[in-house]
Formats: structure tokens, sequence, C-alpha cells
């Protein structure tokens, strides 16, 4: 940094060199001064981007725990309480209530179970669930249930598939 700094006919009259090597030289100088800076800026954005990917990995390893879970449903026969309204909230799970105020089409983000627990439950008790209206509760519960035909069609294809592929390796 300092040779590159040093006026090129200083720098030529110390090396005994022309004026023009001496600016060769601190251009050499700069060039790889410049390249070390990147390698350390790359470097830097490598770690970055590892930090990262570790994140991620906790943040991924974590929602798997969470899913492998069993769920921490209530059984309607340990709540001990009336078939009303609030007998009606506890049979979704805190995460299925969640998921229904959080996504714009959650029928596509829940599993077949709990689309089927949505589907059943009352719809008063689920629009007191979600503090929604009723016709809003009601417009969900048939996304639900059509998504739930829909998943039930696409499995009864496949097994329809299945069949016909199992019969023609059994032709001779």
């Amino acid at each position: 940094k300092v040779l590159i700094d040093v006026p090129p006919s200083d720098l030529a009259e110390e090396l005994e060199q022309s004026q023009s090597q001496a600016q060769a030289l601190q251009d050499t100088l700069q060039q790889v001064l410049d390249r070390r800076e990147e390698e350390r800026q790359s470097r830097q954005l490598l770690e970055l981007y590892l930090q990262a990917l570790k994140k991620e990995e906790r943040i991924l390893s974590k929602a798997a725990e969470s899913e492998t879970e069993p769920r921490k449903e209530m059984d309607v026969v340990d709540t001990g309480t009336s078939s009303t309204g609030v007998l009606a909230k506890t049979a979704l799970s805190e995460q299925t209530l969640a998921a229904l105020k959080g996504k714009p089409a959650p029928e596509l983000c829940l599993d077949s179970q709990d689309l089927e627990l949505v589907v059943r439950e009352d719809t008063e008790a689920l629009a007191s669930s979600l503090s929604w209206d009723k016709q809003k509760a009601e417009a969900l519960q048939q996304a639900c249930d059509q998504e739930l035909s829909k998943r039930l069609q696409q499995v009864q294809t496949l097994h329809s598939l299945r069949s016909v592929s199992k019969g023609k390796k059994t032709l001779p």
C-alpha cells in the first residue's frame, strides 16, 4: 500500500528504474491489492451465506420436529363441556386455527384430517373461534370440503391407475 502511494518518480529514483517501470510496478501492486480485497469480500459473503443456510436448516428442523410431535388436541370426551360453542372451539388445534386465520387459501395448507375436522365443525362455533362472520366460515367449510373431495378423487384415480398398471404386468 505504501509503495502504491509513493509518487512514481520517487519510486523510480529509489529503485533505480525508469518511471514507466515504477508505474507498471505500482499498477501490478494495485491489482494484487484489488484482488485480495475481492477475495476478502467473497469470503465474507460466503460466510454470510453459510450462516444463512445454517439458520434456515435450524428453522426447517424445528418445523419438522413440530410436525412429528403428536398434536396436543383435546378430545371431546375429555373436555367435560356441553356440545355448545365452547366445545366446538376446542375441537380444532391452535395450529389449525392459526393456519385458517393466516393463509389466503388455508384449505391448501391443511392435511386431510384437519380438513375433515373443519368440515365437521359447527359453522357458528368455527366463526366464533376465528372471529369471523357466519358466511365467511361457511365459505371456508365449503372450500375445505371441495379440497377434501379433490384429494379423494386423486387417490381414487391413483388406485385406478395402479390397478390398470398391475393388470398389464400380469398379461403375457
